[in-house]
């Protein structure tokens, strides 16, 4: 399956789906296709990273699975694990005179295998897109698991052998970049950072996501948005916030986002209080106490 023709049919299509990809992200994305290599993208919350493999998933028809990483991940949940009630019931209705090497290949077969998102998606013969996502969530060792999927998209089972991806899958790998990954991971993988747009381009994903939005509206919006990601905040306004702030707007019939209205809706695109409180401050907004 060729996933992309060209930068160009990325951009495109890419934008069908509702993702206005730059240059950039459309070239990169291109050639993650087209080499079969994995994407690595980096960037702070909310700019984009994980919409992006679901946005390669719709405009190409192909099935997304995802893995959602997190502290504490394990083999068990990442990739593979054996169904022990479902193996020691079948055991138990063995016939006693049955040598065991004959009930160890009985109970260790695909029956038996219950597949997470990496084998998952290494056995799909249909076009499938793998989001390993915030991967930088994962302790240090869970990248271990990684390295043989990403190398040569294959899966070794003890007990069943090597498992070789029929159709290579379409791999993403997204990171707020909380800790560093190793040079290992990095090395198999094409690289793209995604950060906040600019105001205009900004304006661009808004309007398009939210047509209704009136254009002066929208500038406003976008205006405040980026004054609020130069505050020192613990967490600034994703790309999604922002699109949730303008159909706020045009649910609340606000034509002018001037001070009071701001700070009426606020909620909607910071998510601590103290953060609510500097923006009060720092922007001097009336109608809302800091």
């Amino acid at each position: 399956m060729t996933w992309f023709s060209s930068p160009a049919d990325a951009t495109a299509r890419l934008g069908a789906t509702g993702y206005l990809a730059d240059d950039a992200t459309a070239t990169t994305a291109y050639l993650a296709g087209a080499l079969e290599k994995p994407l690595l993208v980096e960037g702070p919350a909310g700019v984009g990273k994980t919409e992006l493999a679901k946005a390669v998933a719709r405009s190409t028809g192909a099935e997304l699975v995802r893995l959602q990483c997190y502290e504490g991940l394990d083999e068990a949940r990442a990739l593979y694990e054996w169904n022990y009630k479902k193996q020691l019931l079948r055991i138990q209705a063995t016939t006693t005179d049955q040598a065991w090497s004959e009930t160890h290949d009985d109970i260790f077969t695909d029956e038996f295998l219950l597949t997470r998102p990496l084998l998952t998606a290494i056995r799909r013969a249909e076009p499938t897109v793998l989001l390993i996502d915030e991967v930088d969530k994962t302790d240090v060792e869970v990248e271990g698991l990684l390295l043989e999927v990403l190398s040569d998209f294959q899966v070794t089972i003890p007990e069943l052998g090597t498992l070789a991806a029929i159709r290579r899958p379409f791999v993403v790998l997204t990171s707020n970049a909380t800790r560093e990954l190793s040079e290992a991971v990095k090395r198999r993988c094409l690289y793209l950072h995604i950060d906040y747009p600019e105001v205009d381009r900004e304006r661009e994903i808004v309007l398009s996501q939210v047509p209704d939005l009136d254009q002066g509206l929208a500038d406003q919006l976008v205006a405040v948005i980026a004054r609020l990601r130069e505050l020192e905040l613990k967490k600034a306004p994703s790309i999604a916030e922002s699109v949730d702030w303008a159909r706020t707007l045009i649910a609340l019939q606000i034509k002018d986002l001037d001070d009071r209205a701001t700070a009426e809706t606020l909620g909607i695109v910071l998510k601590h209080s103290s953060d609510m409180e500097r923006a009060v401050r720092e922007l001097r907004l009336t109608g809302r106490k800091p």
